[in-house]
């Protein structure tokens, strides 16, 4: 009895010590009732004297009060059958032993297992359905109604969680497996197919559906999030696998968004390659508060590296990535967090020589197109994304870091942007500086989601002031990737690279920012009749399609499927030293035509993209 536990095991204990008496007592008042004879209450007195203990004893040793009746299950009733079998067994024997004078009916011993194994049971059951709110609770019939997709194992799941709920009322599963159609499940029936989703939406007036598949790809995803569109409901997703493995509860649910619709298959990359690479070295990110240098410190963290050098110039920015990575980071790893400026020389000089990296993956650049076309910032782009290069690779050099990766983009390609032409400066000083121990590795690729300052975070401001959405132009394209996918890439291609290699990207298909922002308003929830979108022109340096190589640029296949490399031409050394001239005498400030001047001498690809305004076109969805 010391293995009871107390609180409520005490009361299922003794309920289920009653119902022992209670099945004892009803087979042996059955049996003399049938056969028309006197009830032998003496003999039910002197058995009971034994049966009682006899089945206590069972029932503990069984371990059948580890358990709560809220959440009995098939186990709850094997350990019952078991413990109701054993006990049957058990109480004939313990009657020889003890030689009463009782003589128990054959009948009582063959079916006392068998009312016992219900009364326990059954008890157990109709608690569970009380507490699920299954009996005696009409409230339930008045939650929201909503189809769930997906009748497997998160389906399942999903509905025990939701079977006691007054917010959400399961009307039906859609599944594609054939087996399961027509069925019930927790009884809640599989009405069909997904292509069915229309026909069933209508017909229980719902409003929103849960796609209960974690594990489903991409391709899935987005074919579920276009019917959701076409048919007018919200569509909601359960967590991923991941996800739940690191806790999050199977009823968190979110909302499918846009990278659902535009996300691609997951990246497959060479970890023990990385972990060789990357595990028990010293490893340098600037820019590491940015977007892409922040999730490069999240995915270097797990290669466990000796040391993790933070490098930033915004103390902020800074401070807050430190203050995530610190908990996630593991005893091997130290974390280093340096403020400063990649263009101060002595700084990056000295940081080198005190931390002694061996990878460094540069990532800190002004990126933002339109607002380094300002005449006050133009300058400034190419010397922080340019010229920062050059003092860091040069520094780089000098520490002797064995693999120096550039973080740049596809607007370096025909530029027609200061940006772009600084970031395609930092690839050309890349490529000079390719002439010693270190390798100059350059990852060019294109927008990603929900990055500070992209498209993403300002449509989702716009839509939930209730519009306009702007657009700059019904025609333009992008290339979008994920940032985790990104940075993936970015690993693996500089895990590839070899001095002087300039990687590509795969980014998929471009993507028309006017489909971008309607799936937008859509996915949101809000009324397409309401939010409007707005073209408002391109804007100064802005082009209408981004590339990823040059016309005189061939892209050589790797062994990784979505990464090439780029045949870029030579750059005469002349033309860099004269670049680094210019940026060390920062003296005077060139004038913006001046500058453009030097960018065409430099870069003879590039031409400057002009802003186009003009009449305020609005698009209805």
């Amino acid at each position: 009895m010391t293995r009871v536990p107390r609180g409520r095991a005490w009361f299922a204990f003794f309920h289920d010590i009653v119902a022992a008496l209670v099945a004892w007592w009803a087979i042996y008042g059955l049996r003399f009732s049938l056969w028309s004879l006197p009830m032998d209450w003496e003999g039910l007195r002197q058995t009971l004297v034994w049966v009682i203990p006899v089945q206590a004893v069972v029932c503990v040793a069984i371990g059948l009060y580890r358990g709560l009746w809220r959440y009995a299950s098939l186990d709850d009733l094997k350990r019952i059958v078991v413990s109701a079998g054993l006990g049957a067994l058990a109480i004939p024997l313990v009657l020889m032993l003890v030689q009463t004078p009782a003589n128990v009916p054959r009948t009582v011993l063959l079916l006392y297992p068998i009312v016992l194994t219900f009364l326990m049971a059954g008890s157990r059951l109709v608690y569970r359905m009380w507490r699920e709110a299954r009996l005696f609770s009409p409230l339930t019939a008045l939650g929201e109604p909503i189809l769930v997709l997906g009748a497997g194992a998160a389906g399942v799941r999903l509905a025990e969680a939701l079977a006691g709920s007054r917010e959400w009322r399961i009307v039906g599963f859609l599944d594609d497996d054939l087996r399961k159609q027509h069925r019930r499940v927790h009884g809640v029936p599989v009405l069909g197919g997904i292509d069915e989703l229309a026909h069933w939406v209508k017909r229980y007036n719902v409003f929103k559906v849960v796609l209960a598949l974690p594990s489903a790809n991409h391709r899935i995803r987005r074919q579920v999030s276009e019917m959701c569109l076409e048919v007018g409901v919200k569509a909601l997703t359960v967590p991923s696998y991941e996800d739940l493995l690191a806790g999050t509860q199977l009823t968190t649910w979110r909302n499918l968004d846009v990278e659902d619709l535009l996300g691609r298959e997951p990246v497959l990359l060479d970890m023990p390659g990385l972990a060789d690479w990357l595990g028990n070295k010293v490893v340098l990110v600037t820019g590491a508060g940015g977007s892409i240098g922040s999730e490069l410190c999240r995915q270097i963290l797990r290669y466990q590296p000796a040391t993790l050098v933070l490098f930033d110039i915004s103390e902020a920015a800074l401070y807050e990535i430190r203050s995530e990575l610190a908990a996630l980071t593991h005893e091997k790893t130290r974390l280093v967090a340096q403020i400063g400026d990649v263009k101060d020389v002595a700084l990056a000089a000295t940081a080198l020589s005190r931390y002694r990296p061996d990878v460094i993956f540069h990532a800190a650049a002004y990126k933002h197109v339109p607002l380094m076309e300002d005449e006050g910032n133009a300058w400034q782009a190419v010397r922080n994304n340019a010229y920062g290069t050059f003092v860091l690779g040069r520094a780089a050099a000098a520490a002797g870091v064995a693999k120096f990766v550039l973080i740049s983009t596809d607007k370096a390609v025909n530029p027609g942007s200061i940006m772009g032409a600084s970031k395609r400066l930092a690839e050309m000083v890349c490529q000079w500086l390719q002439n010693g121990t270190t390798q100059f590795v350059m990852v060019r690729f294109g927008n990603v989601l929900n990055s500070a300052g992209s498209v993403i975070p300002k449509f989702q401001a716009q839509i939930a002031r209730g519009g306009p959405v702007t657009v700059t132009h019904p025609e333009i394209t992008r290339y979008f990737m994920s940032i985790p996918e990104a940075v993936g890439l970015v690993l693996q291609a500089g895990l590839q690279g070899a001095g002087g290699d300039i990687m590509v990207l795969d980014m998929g298909e471009p993507i028309r920012i006017v489909d971008l922002a309607r799936n937008m308003i859509r996915l949101s929830g809000a009324d397409p009749e309401q939010v409007k979108i707005e073209f408002t022109g391109l804007r100064a340096g802005e082009k209408l399609h981004e590339e990823l190589l040059t016309s005189d640029e061939e892209g050589r296949p790797t062994p990784h499927p979505k990464i090439k490399v780029a045949q870029a031409r030579q750059v005469p050394s002349g033309r860099i030293e004269e670049i680094i001239a210019h940026c060390e005498n920062d003296q005077a400030l060139p004038a913006p035509e001046t500058l453009r001047e030097w960018l065409k001498c430099w870069i003879p690809e590039y031409q400057k993209s002009e802003a186009r305004q003009g009449v305020v076109l609005t698009s209805d969805l």
